[in-house]
């Protein structure tokens, strides 16, 4: 089984409010055990909304972030 190919942009913008960090992390390129890793030690490029041990990405920060790479 290959990997969902990198969303695009303009489908990124598309995307709802919030997206979950396997998502979050297919569009900026890193594996999500990395990105679980980096929301541990508050290293997170992006912004994280925590409810316990679940994450949401918030789609904006995610778009700006992009957007500057």
């Amino acid at each position: 089984m290959s990997a969902a190919p990198t969303p695009t942009l303009d489908e990124i913008r598309d995307w709802p409010a919030t997206v979950n960090v396997p998502e979050a992390a297919r569009a900026i390129g890193i594996s999500k055990s990395h990105f679980f890793e980096l929301i541990k030690r508050g290293e997170a490029p992006v912004s994280v909304l925590s409810f316990g041990a679940r994450h949401r990405v918030v789609t904006a920060s995610l778009v700006r972030l992009l957007e500057g790479a």
